[in-house]
């Protein structure tokens, strides 16, 4: 019988070993000053990681639009690292979602991250949806497309299968990538990995991983993405002093190492990081992975 001991060295030696692993960041737009400055030097500090891409997300109202496209844009001219704005088709038109899409081609982006988006108070059914949106971008220009993927299940989805089924339309209307929601289960991700694959769904899925820098941040995110946190976790994070942040990210850095070197170990080689604008986790553990300058 293998140890625990034995199990760990053989996890940390496969590590060791790995090879041609991608890496991605997502950003979201500045509000202040102060916050815009710590997202340059998050960009900085990761693009000579040379990730595949870095996204950044997409705000339905008109200003939260104009931060993304400016920070997309600059992340595509100053860094040369490959920019993908998130892009929503709640509260946009069609002709207005076309405009953007070509203004986005024209700039020499090639990948977007097609969503639905949240629903404005009082919409109770959007006009269209992330598959109707894939087929837009693919008519405007021959994007490559990623969309989202639950593997706890979207929250407003009545079940597993009803997601999964609209992830499949996802993919047949053009879609080439999924990336997760984040989780803290490893089960989690694989069972919905292998699930997608037997549904026929022929997309790379690719792990969402969000290192835990602000307990209270992740039970407010879990609380509305319909994503469940372990009791392991809960207790990690017990009695810890609200300003001990050091203490916080080392125990952050440890839980998202651990879920990575399961997924490496089970194959996985694309890791999408939300970094919350922050570089300091993710840039650990990247260089546990071999990512590295």
């Amino acid at each position: 019988m293998v140890s625990y001991a034995q199990g760990i060295d053989a996890l940390n030696q496969s590590l060791s070993e790995l090879r041609d692993i991608d890496v991605s960041f997502e950003f979201f737009p500045p509000k202040t000053e102060k916050m815009e400055a710590t997202l340059w030097k998050s960009v900085q500090r990761l693009a000579p990681l040379k990730p595949a891409y870095m996204s950044v997300t997409y705000g339905a109202n008109s200003g939260e639009r104009d931060r993304t496209h400016d920070v997309v844009k600059r992340i595509h001219n100053e860094t040369g690292i490959a920019a993908v704005p998130h892009l929503t088709c709640v509260d946009a038109s069609k002709d207005e979602l076309r405009q953007i899409a070509q203004d986005y081609w024209d700039s020499g982006i090639r990948r977007i991250v097609a969503l639905r988006g949240d629903l404005p108070e009082g919409m109770q059914k959007p006009d269209m949806y992330a598959s109707d949106l894939v087929g837009l971008l693919k008519d405007v220009a021959d994007f490559d497309i990623s969309v989202a993927a639950y593997p706890e299940k979207h929250p407003e989805a009545p079940n597993a299968q009803f997601d999964l089924l609209n992830l499949k339309r996802k993919a047949e209307a053009g879609a080439t990538e999924a990336i997760t929601q984040f989780f803290f289960d490893a089960e989690v991700f694989l069972r919905f990995r292998d699930r997608a694959a037997a549904a026929g769904i022929d997309l790379d899925i690719v792990p969402g991983i969000l290192p835990v820098t602000n307990y209270h941040t992740l039970l407010r995110f879990a609380g509305f993405t319909n994503v469940h946190v372990p009791g392991w976790l809960h207790k990690l994070f017990e009695g810890l002093d609200e300003d001990d942040q050091t203490t916080r990210n080392l125990l952050g850095a440890s839980i998202a190492m651990d879920l990575v070197k399961v997924l490496a170990k089970e194959g996985v080689r694309h890791f999408h990081f939300y970094t919350l604008n922050r570089s300091e986790l993710s840039y650990a553990i990247c260089h546990m992975l071999g990512v590295r300058r």
